[in-house]
């Protein structure tokens, strides 16, 4: 398929035109941050894997009637995706404490929490994604009521499904953050799941060992982050078992 116009691009991956109207086609960069884009390197096959794995949860959430904006992978590193107005909010649920939540409220990470806590950022780098309230979302104008109570929804639906496929396989969903999408069907607006899921948006712990399997590997330099995605989809059965060993990390200057 040819490649038309870019459109966007981020940390992890650029979107170009797609070759319908109203289509985008997503693609998966090896580039990883962290800290706000201050610790970079590209981890060859990354988005190789992050393609293959985000396939994997939007068709699964699809299937149990989930909206997302997932329409079908196009090769190793692109899919085709449903073009959406992002909400510009992250929407964090978190079962365990960890990550900022334990630095903001001094609790030990891994603490699991009495109820699943959803929370909220402001989508803009140059602030560091700050943390909202539902105040200051209908104050300015980011989403509706009825948007976030939708987006309540959705996120909670998500994080039922995650929970159940992780711990399938041994792994605990310790948090994740998920970022929703407008779509328009004449004047009737809905709210779809957009972006991607992947390592790189979920903390990921192995139930036995609490190894993290996720982009805390990077963050922290735990080891090689492309072995840990590698065991994450090795277990969901998205990559054969006997993948081939994983290249060492490049950094960036």
């Amino acid at each position: 398929m040819a490649r038309r116009k870019k459109i966007y691009e981020g940390k992890a991956k650029i979107l170009y035109e797609g070759p319908e109207p109203g289509t985008i086609v997503q693609y998966f960069k090896d580039d990883a941050t962290a800290f706000n884009a201050e610790k970079k390197a590209v981890i060859e096959g990354k988005g190789v894997l992050n393609n293959r794995l985000s396939e994997f949860f939007m068709t699964g959430l699809g299937q149990i009637g989930v909206p997302n904006h997932f329409i079908k992978r196009l090769n190793m590193r692109e899919q085709l995706v449903r073009s959406v107005e992002i909400v510009p909010l992250e929407i964090i649920v978190r079962n365990y404490a960890a990550g900022t939540m334990s630095k903001r409220l001094g609790i030990d990470e891994g603490t699991q929490l009495p109820r699943p806590i959803v929370e909220y950022c402001y989508k803009d780098d140059s602030l560091g994604d700050p943390l909202v309230t539902e105040e200051h979302i209908a104050a300015f104008g980011w989403a509706s009521q009825q948007d976030m109570d939708d987006i309540l929804s959705l996120a909670l639906r998500v994080n039922d499904f995650l929970s159940g496929v992780m711990m399938a396989v041994g792994i605990r969903l310790v948090d994740f953050k998920i970022e929703v999408g407008r779509v328009f069907d004449g004047d009737f607006q809905r709210l779809i799941v957009a972006d991607e899921i992947s390592p790189d948006s979920c903390r990921l712990w192995d139930i036995e060992t609490g190894e993290k399997l996720d982009k805390d590997v990077f963050r922290r330099d735990l080891g090689d982050l492309k072995d840990a995605y590698t065991e994450v989809a090795r277990r969901l059965g998205v990559m054969p078992k006997n993948a081939q060993p994983i290249t060492k990390p490049t950094l960036i200057n």
